[in-house]
């Protein structure tokens, strides 16, 4: 099939985009980590500008969708936040929500609503699914024993639930009908096709699925799936390995790389078009239609940024570096959009193959993990690193154990259950791993990343010698210093931290003067 050019790139958000949705072809919103929400209205054939900014929420912003309404012509769009709320805002007037729903606990971080656009429902990491009518929620469903990442209304009026229990659940009528197993990690998301509805999950793997059960596996993505989305018989789906990926029937059609490590969220336009929001704080929409491709330095800008993109060995499936061939692989074609490792010297760079141009296109550089020299024991058995986490004040620091090769969601899960810890905070662990793992920065610097979220994958460029490093993943990270710099020069700006245990700062502030 024909190649997914880039059409536009939308900035304006400051931290991650985590949610995104789309309403015909012309219209676009996002949601973030940055507590906005914005909506993009096109402006031409490969341009859209940014309309208005959702500002009703004090948290991060997580999940977004788009309510078509008779009252409201632009449609009304939903947004769920860490501050445990739904706001309903009118696209048309979008100075403050015209409604807000209270009832969750935890971050919502899924919205999904009815086609008629009556029934809504929201997922929250308080293990709960809510059913709204009205503005009333009329069902909470109960079943799930971690966050529900993924919610879904199908057109009989059955809601789907996807959790972090790895369990898919069909409901009726506010009961339990229906428990669908089959993925092997958390359910991340889930979206509504033709003959059914398809899960993306941690596993790697996408999934489709009718109420009675799994009609196939995708396999295709080389880390976690965090997104999926479909239309016009297109399936997309977005992941932690810089990907969008393309499905129709059961086949992996595109791959649409991006320099971005984290693929939050995915959205197909009407046209046919498709788009993206990734860590960066960027939406990108990619098109296979010319009139919609963007101008060719913006689309040089864009190959360059995915040249020089910092690859991790462990998102591209934990390529074995030693036996790579060599730069005359790329004197040999390749299939469409397939992405290949070449190795020149001690440089490992990856490569696609663009079909229509005829040639191999450079879409990064491979950097392995750290080599430490000295390993950390833990239980009798050696590891690359041992951190020691801070869970409560007074009380000793758990040992987290880590092996660069391993994926970070494993030994986050491992160290939550061992612990008993809710497994609540397993983006937030993982993320703190990550962290503090590589000593290589992967893709580019960020803005104010913090780290209890649900989060961000952003690794800092510090080298970290030894194997403990003081942090902390559920109060804020403690200040490392970086081990080059010579001297110490204060913040020349104040530092807000929106997280942490505000009682337990003060005190510390208290004991540190006296």
């Amino acid at each position: 099939s024909m190649a997914y050019k880039l059409s536009a790139e939308l900035e304006g958000h400051t931290s991650d985009v985590r949610g995104l949705a789309s309403f015909g072809s012309d219209m676009l919103v996002s949601v973030s980590r940055d507590n906005t929400g914005r909506i993009w209205k096109r402006t031409g054939p490969h341009a859209f500008s940014e309309e208005s900014v959702l500002v009703g929420h004090d948290k991060y912003v997580s999940s977004v969708v788009v309510i078509p309404d008779d009252a409201y012509p632009q449609g009304l769009i939903a947004t769920g936040s860490m501050d445990t709320t739904v706001c309903v805002w009118d696209a048309a007037n979008p100075g403050a929500p015209v409604q807000r729903l209270r009832g969750h606990s935890g971050n919502v971080c899924a919205l999904a609503v009815s086609r008629d656009g009556r029934t809504l429902v929201s997922g929250s990491w308080d293990k709960t699914a809510k059913v709204w009518v009205n503005g009333e929620c009329v069902h909470t469903l109960r079943e799930h024993e971690h966050a529900v990442w993924g919610v879904l209304v199908l057109d009989d009026g059955s809601v789907v639930t996807g959790s972090a229990d790895k369990l898919i659940r069909i409901w009726r009528d506010g009961q339990l009908v229906h428990t669908l197993t089959g993925h092997t990690d958390c359910v991340r998301a889930l979206a509504a096709t033709s003959g059914g509805f398809a899960s993306a999950s941690n596993d790697g793997s996408v999934r489709e699925w009718t109420v009675d059960g799994l009609v196939r596996e995708l396999h295709g993505h080389t880390s976690l799936v965090y997104a999926v989305a479909a239309a016009n018989g297109v399936l997309v789906s977005g992941g932690e390995d810089r990907a969008m990926r393309v499905w129709r029937d059961g086949t992996l059609q595109n791959t649409v790389l991006v320099p971005s490590m984290s693929v939050w969220a995915v959205a197909v336009l009407s046209n046919g078009d498709i788009a993206c929001g990734t860590n960066d704080g960027r939406i990108r929409v990619f098109t296979q239609d010319d009139a919609r491709v963007a101008d060719a330095s913006t689309q040089k800008q864009f190959e360059e940024k995915n040249a020089v993109f910092a690859l991790s060995a462990k998102a591209m499936g934990d390529v074995s570096l030693g036996n790579l061939p060599g730069p005359e692989r790329l004197k040999q074609r390749g299939d469409c959009d397939q992405v290949v490792m070449i190795k020149d010297g001690s440089q490992v760079t990856a490569h696609q193959w663009n079909v229509e141009r005829n040639e191999w296109i450079q879409v990064g550089h491979v950097v392995d993990a750290a080599a430490q020299t000295q390993k950390q024991v833990f239980d009798g058995r050696e590891y690359d690193y041992v951190f020691d986490v801070d869970i409560q004040e007074g009380a000793p620091a758990l040992k987290l154990p880590y092996n660069a090769t391993e994926n970070p969601y494993s030994a986050a899960q491992r160290f939550l259950e061992r612990n008993e810890l809710s497994l609540e905070y397993l983006d937030t662990v993982a993320d703190f791993i990550t962290k503090n793992s590589d000593g290589v920065q992967l893709g580019a610097q960020q803005p104010h990343i913090d780290p209890f979220t649900g989060g961000s994958r952003y690794v800092p460029s510090q080298s970290q010698a030894g194997g403990s490093v003081a942090a902390d993943p559920f109060t804020g990270n403690r200040y490392v210093p970086a081990q080059t710099t010579a001297a110490y020069s204060p913040p020349s700006e104040y530092i807000i931290n929106r997280q942490g245990n505000s009682s337990a700062i003060v005190k510390k502030l208290a004991e540190f003067n006296t």
